[in-house]
């Protein structure tokens, strides 16, 4: 965490301020919006659990008796793993399956390069849902949002080597799925 998130967390959590919290929102909303997405698969849906993390985090930081927060990062990414959670754990209680939560696909207009890239993209993203959900979490953690071994071992809430072995094993497993 550079100097400038320290400073707006520290405002957020001893003045309450909303304008270092809309900055620090600012920092972290597509990153949080992209994993959201990337776990769900429903844009709206995952707009309105992106709007709920952030709400959730800052009724966090404005409480009284809130624990410290050092790391704005692995915190939020923290609420963002939890909303999910609950989210799946709602839905399977109301077992509700609609053609909406089908994710379309893209459309593919452009360059034969811009294709093969989306191809390639579109791939390796229906090669991670094959894996199962701990993978998948590690991999986009790690690749996508580029966290250490050690940040994505406080977010998950394992130990480091216990990330690294996690994601040897997922790397290896998509391996094995690549064709």
């Amino acid at each position: 965490m550079n100097i400038e998130e320290k400073i707006l967390l520290y405002a957020v959590r001893t003045k309450k301020d909303p304008e270092a919290y809309g900055k620090l929102y600012d920092l972290y909303i597509d990153r949080v919006y992209r994993f959201v997405l990337f776990k769900i698969s429903h844009k709206e849906q995952a707009e309105d659990l992106t709007s709920e993390i952030f709400l959730k985090a800052w009724r966090y930081l404005i409480r009284p008796d809130e624990k410290s927060v050092k790391h704005f990062r692995g915190f939020i990414y923290q609420i963002t793993r939890n909303t999910i959670i609950d989210w799946y754990r709602e839905r399977a209680k109301k077992q509700e399956f609609s053609l909406d939560s089908v994710a379309e696909a893209p459309a593919r207009h452009g360059s034969p390069e811009q294709i093969a890239d989306m191809f390639d993209a579109n791939l390796t993203l229906e090669l991670l849902k094959k894996l199962k959900q701990e993978y998948q979490e590690v991999i986009f953690l790690k690749y996508v949002e580029g966290f250490s071994t050690a940040d994505i071992a406080r977010i998950v809430g394992k130990k480091p080597t216990a990330v690294r072995v996690t994601l040897h094993r997922a790397i290896k497993k998509l391996k094995s799925l690549t064709p």
